[in-house]
């Protein structure tokens, strides 16, 4: 009997599934992570984690509950035995409440890596393997209705895949750059449309396949 491999998708709103327009949800079919599991089938389980709102490792004073850090590894362990998490964070730390360098998101994200590397637990699994995906640079946001919120992070956006990226290569974190497939929607600044989900959860399937071969 084959065991069914079990990942979870660890992010923010682009995995929630919010929409530029700040309309309805996606449904999940649309959504990357359902993508994902069409594209990989019945042997695999994909499981969404998207919070809309969450960043890396910040106690958001505005929003409230948002820190992905302290919701990491009760995520993992609700889900073990897991075998793959893939965290694709950091478009929240942009915002300017935060005053967060590229270098400082890479850092951050590096701090979820090690805490998911030592989520191991004697009776509910060993640590995942990880994966990280950069998200992609942010759109024009000048007529944005996150415009405030995401005051000068568009420059920031399009350096966070190099930093990140050397980061990673560093510390030998298994990294994919979002930017080489997915556009953010210049309706927002921020979000996705839904092919571009089509485009992610059928670039991330084929890191999946190298990862659990």
């Amino acid at each position: 009997m084959i065991m069914e491999k079990t990942i979870l998708c660890f992010g923010d709103s682009n995995t929630w599934g919010f929409p530029p327009d700040c309309g309805r949800r996606y449904g999940r079919q649309i959504r990357w992570p359902g993508v994902l599991q069409t594209q990989l089938g019945a042997s695999y389980h994909v499981v969404e984690e998207g919070l809309p709102g969450r960043n890396t490792v910040w106690d958001d004073p505005v929003e409230g509950g948002k820190n992905g850090l302290k919701q990491l590894l009760p995520s993992i362990h609700s889900h073990m035995p897991l075998d793959l998490l893939i965290i694709l964070l950091g478009t929240n730390d942009l915002k300017n409440r935060f005053s967060a360098s590229p270098l400082d998101i890479s850092m951050s994200i590096g701090r979820l890596v090690q805490r998911a590397r030592s989520s191991g637990h004697p009776y509910l699994g060993r640590a995942p393997e990880v994966l990280v995906v950069c998200p992609p640079p942010l759109a024009d946001l000048s007529s944005s209705p996150f415009a405030g919120i995401f005051e000068g992070a568009q420059e920031k956006s399009s350096q966070l895949a190099a930093v990140l990226g050397a980061y990673c290569e560093q510390h030998r974190i298994h990294m994919f750059d979002a930017g080489t497939v997915v556009q953010t929607s210049a309706v927002d600044g921020v979000h996705w449309a839904p092919e571009e989900h089509e485009k992610l959860g059928c670039a991330i399937a084929e890191q999946v396949k190298l990862l659990l071969a």
